[in-house]
């Protein structure tokens, strides 16, 4: 069994080389078609990496509705542009079922904004800040985790972007990425100690 430090600083953190996407495909999706081959070959893993992405709002009481929802493989990550697509019957009945697992971090938030644009009974899904523990880490942010675990830093430079905008630049579709893509590396990581 491995032994993980509990916690760690920002400053630790800080002295780590960046997390990259590379070598790995983000494919956008905004079309029905686009969506049901990227179902097709999300069914085929025992689990993915999932994450939503929201506009940021800086007015109180305005909510906006998920904008981008990733799903991600150990290869590839799926940008599902909810924003344009909304969410078709195959994103639900996905998300619905009990396979493949999804695994994400602070789950009830995501489903709470999902559950403003569709109706769904979320089904499948691990959420990585109940189990981290069990490992013997103590910190619940995806970076944290991340970095006790692989030694690298998570760029948050674009999470306060206008995830609803026409085009997501790169920088955007890299950290949309990693978010997902990031929780199937914890989760292959420490299954096995669970």
């Amino acid at each position: 069994m491995n032994t993980y430090p509990p916690t760690i600083t920002k400053e630790e953190i800080n002295e780590m080389p960046q997390l990259s996407y590379a070598n790995r495909r983000i494919e956008i999706v905004t079309t029905t078609e686009q969506l049901a081959a990227a179902i097709q070959v999300l069914e085929q893993e025992q689990w993915v990496g999932f994450d939503t992405e929201t506009k940021p709002s800086f007015v109180k009481g305005v909510k906006n509705k998920v904008a981008l929802l990733q799903l991600s493989t150990p290869q590839v990550c799926y940008l599902i542009r909810v924003n344009k697509l909304g969410i078709p019957p195959i994103l639900s009945t996905f998300l619905a079922a009990a396979k493949p697992l999804k695994i994400g971090l602070s789950l009830h938030d995501d489903y709470r904004v999902l559950l403003r644009s569709c109706k769904f009974k979320p089904l499948g899904f691990v959420d990585l800040q109940k189990i981290i523990k069990k490992v013997g880490i103590e910190e619940l942010g995806l970076q944290k985790m991340y970095a006790i675990l692989f030694g690298k830093k998570i760029s948050k430079a674009q999470r306060l972007t206008n995830w609803e905008a026409a085009t997501l630049t790169p920088a955007q579709q890299e950290y949309a990425a990693i978010d997902a893509w990031a929780c199937v590396d914890i989760y292959e990581k420490i299954k096995d100690e669970l």
